[in-house]
């Protein structure tokens, strides 16, 4: 993981929070920290798969 990435990354999420909140525009997330916690759970089951090298290609199986 390159950390100057998600430094900027978080920075760049950090300023673009302000900028919704000073002009008061809601913003495009889960405004609480369940919905938060949820989004962070779909990234981890993701990476839990993807570590354990198991899934099912679905594009495949349609013949896409």
């Amino acid at each position: 993981m390159n950390t100057t990435l998600s430094v900027l990354a978080l920075l760049t999420g950090t300023i673009t929070g302000a900028v919704f909140a000073y002009f008061q525009v809601p913003i495009p997330a889960p405004p609480t920290l369940a919905g938060v916690l949820g989004i962070v759970g779909i990234y981890l089951g993701y990476k839990l798969i993807e570590a354990l090298g198991v899934g099912f290609d679905v594009l495949t199986a349609l013949g896409l």
